[in-house]
């Protein structure tokens, strides 16, 4: 870290940044080629102060939506920026997501990991980057990651989110190396920062807090300010433990340029502009000798003939091919510039299709151990966390003795926060590690919902530059003997429409292996459901097909042939409907999906053309599940081959109830599907 910073190339970045607002609030919002504006001015002077702190290559930063200043001084250059305002092709996204979201892989300063729109989210991803920094120092010997450190930026505003207290729990409990950045000028939107918490100063309330250290300065000031940025930067690169910085500046647009700010009164709006850091920074060089001012001038013109020429390339630049707008939702055969294993060339290949059975018939939980086992074996950058996982090996014993065998650093039990286990695991894969969290059951998973919407839009938004696939391992539906409205949710339907993730749900040991490893060998991120009444039951069990096995998503396994009726089902159901089944032979062309995320379209159609007649069971709830899409594309693509109308079974749309014998009447059982295969085939 550099003992001073380089004060004229800090005024280059703050003048271009102050220059760049003006230019949007005063002609190009007004114009309606910027659609969002989201001043930075006030923050500039931190911002790019932090930017020059932060010199070590394997340094990230999480942003938000009023960071452009750290963007553009680590690396961003002004077309690019006026690009991504503008939705042209030449933005960081290629005109997919608003201007004011940011991502950068490393052009000198720090890597900016994707930007999200929901505030707090940016605290989470960011001390997984910092748990993979010491990862890759302490378990895979990397030395040149000694020294990296993580930073969160982030306004006061989004210090009462779920994510900054996942977050600062993380770091705190596991001494990570991150600094969470605090700018504070006392509002979000026009809510004054005493209600995000109490008397509006977080480093104040958090002194007590174990295992952080808290810093307070001007952010207005420059010298104060980076003394302040130095010994923050250092202590979280050197002190063992993370660091909170709250640096007081002025936001001295609105919250956008539509904001009037008619909440702030004269005083306070004089009070702000008291604190403009711009005319501090020029009073400052000139008191210094660092320049004069003729310098200056020269300076502020060379700054507006730059940001002049980058307004007419951003303007020539093309508008984005509509043709390429679906794009990178999922991985295309090209490695993203940052995130998993792909871009080092770590990534296992998948092994054969072709199971190779050995040993004797397993549960399938104990299968999803094994296979675990293997490719954690096979890839030391694999990890297993979440609630319980360690000591206990999980709820369900999936992951019983790992701790033992690969270590406490691989298979780790964290706090009871969804929120902080996904994101946590979305730093980690940027930063190039395999992270395999579990979920406890389905429900517990709703409090992630936004990191989990975020991950999967990640590499979209950023027009493939990053990706993070993550393997999430998820138990699901009711049990073979215990049940309930919290423990028992399958809701697959929900995360089927959740953009960018891939879902697989086993009916067996077998496939669960298979679909498993492709999963952990894959490129994108991954729902793994985990049927509860399968894990260590007769139904599920099947002799372990190897250590190579790959069984590829989106082939539907076909059970039974017959040529009356198609049954499309999957997960507990598949089971269910074999049973019900029996009374009809040769008559039930019986598939599994296996996967949802992608389903087997042709298989389905194939086998409609051929019957008829198609039922689907599933066990999520009637309306707006699963069941439906497939049905739409039967209808859609081979309604002049039904005999019959297209027919769904599930559970109504109630809860899972307690009592089981209101389980059984409410989940579709073998008797109640053997009456619908009998009405559809005698129709």
């Amino acid at each position: 870290m550099p003992t001073t910073p380089d004060w004229l190339q800090v005024a280059h970045h703050v003048l271009l940044s102050r220059q760049m607002d003006t230019l949007e609030e005063t002609q190009l919002a007004p114009q309606g080629k910027v659609k969002y504006q989201f001043s930075a001015r006030g923050h500039e002077l931190a911002q790019v102060l932090l930017a020059q702190a932060l010199t070590h290559p394997h340094d990230a930063a999480t942003v938000y939506y009023r960071s452009r200043p750290f963007v553009l001084a680590c690396g961003l250059t002004p077309a690019e920026a006026l690009a991504g305002g503008m939705a042209r092709q030449t933005g960081l996204s290629q005109g997919r997501d608003a201007g004011v979201m940011f991502n950068l892989p490393r052009r000198g300063g720090a890597t900016i990991l994707p930007s999200s729109g929901d505030v707090g989210a940016q605290y989470t991803p960011a001390v997984g980057w910092a748990q993979a920094v010491a990862y890759r120092l302490e378990v895979l010997a990397e030395g040149d990651w000694d020294g990296a450190m993580a930073v969160a930026i982030g306004g006061d505003a989004s210090t009462a989110a779920n994510g900054f207290w996942a977050a600062l729990n993380i770091a705190t409990t596991q001494c990570l190396p991150m600094l969470f950045f605090i700018e504070d000028n006392g509002y979000g939107i026009s809510v004054p920062s005493r209600f995000q918490t109490p008397e509006g100063n977080i480093a104040h309330n958090l002194n007590c807090f174990n295992n952080l250290h808290t810093l307070e300065a001007s952010g207005s000031d420059p010298q104060a300010t980076w003394e302040a940025i130095q010994a923050a930067v250092e202590h979280t690169r050197n002190g063992g433990s993370p660091c909170l910085l709250r640096l007081r500046v002025p936001r001295l647009g609105g919250h956008t340029f539509v904001d009037t700010q008619a909440y702030k009164s004269p005083a306070e709006r004089e009070d702000e502009a008291a604190r403009d850091p711009l005319p501090r920074l020029h009073a400052y060089l000139l008191s210094h000798h660092i320049t004069d001012e003729a310098g200056w001038a020269a300076l502020e013109a060379q700054v507006a003939d730059e940001l002049a020429q980058a307004l007419q390339e951003a303007e020539a630049a093309p508008q984005p091919d509509p043709a390429e707008t679906a794009r990178h939702l999922f991985f295309e055969g090209q490695a993203p510039r940052q995130g998993g294993l792909r871009p080092e060339g770590v990534l296992l290949p998948l092994g054969p299709a072709a199971p190779q059975p050995e040993g004797p018939r397993l549960n399938l939980i104990d299968a999803v151990r094994r296979a675990l086992e293997a490719e954690m074996t096979r890839n030391p950058r694999l990890a297993v966390f979440g609630e319980d996982v360690g000591a206990k090996g999980g709820v369900h014993g999936a992951t019983l003795d790992m701790q033992k065998h690969f270590g406490i650093q691989r298979v780790f039990d964290t706090s009871l926060n969804e929120e902080g286990i996904i994101g946590r695991a979305v730093g980690m894969a940027l930063a190039g590690l395999l992270p395999v969290p579990e979920i406890q059951f389905r429900k517990y998973a709703d409090p992630a919902y936004e990191q989990i919407n975020d991950l999967g839009s990640l590499r979209w938004r950023t027009a493939n530059r990053f990706a993070a696939p993550v393997v999430v391992r998820i138990p699901v539906g009711y049990a073979k003997n215990k049940s309930d409205p919290w423990h028992c949710v399958n809701a697959e339907a929900v995360y089927a429409h959740t953009l960018g993730w891939r879902l697989a749900y086993p009916s067996n040991a077998e496939d669960a292996v298979g679909l498993l490893r492709t999963a952990l060998r894959g490129d994108d991120p991954t729902f793994f459901y985990e049927h509860r009444a399968l894990l260590d039951t007769p139904e599920g069990r099947r002799p372990y097909p190897g250590d190579d096995f790959c069984l590829p998503f989106g082939q539907a396994a076909r059970l039974l042939q017959g040529s009356g009726i198609t049954v499309v089902t999957w997960g507990a159901m598949l089971h269910r409907c074999l049973e019900a089944a029996r009374d009809f032979p040769n008559r039930v062309d019986l598939l599994d999906l296996r996967t949802i995320i992608p389903w087997d379209r042709q298989a389905v159609l194939d086998s409609v053309r051929r019957t008829g007649k198609l039922l689907i069971v599933h066990e999520d709830t009637l309306t707006a599940g699963f069941a439906g899409e497939i049905a739409a594309a039967v209808a859609d693509e081979a309604f002049t081959d039904l005999d019959a109308p297209i027919q769904r079974l599930a559970t109504p749309d109630h809860p899972i109830p307690y009592n089981m014998a209101l389980v059984e009447a409410a989940v579709p059982n073998a008797a109640s599907i053997r009456q619908k295969m009998a009405w559809m085939l005698d129709y």
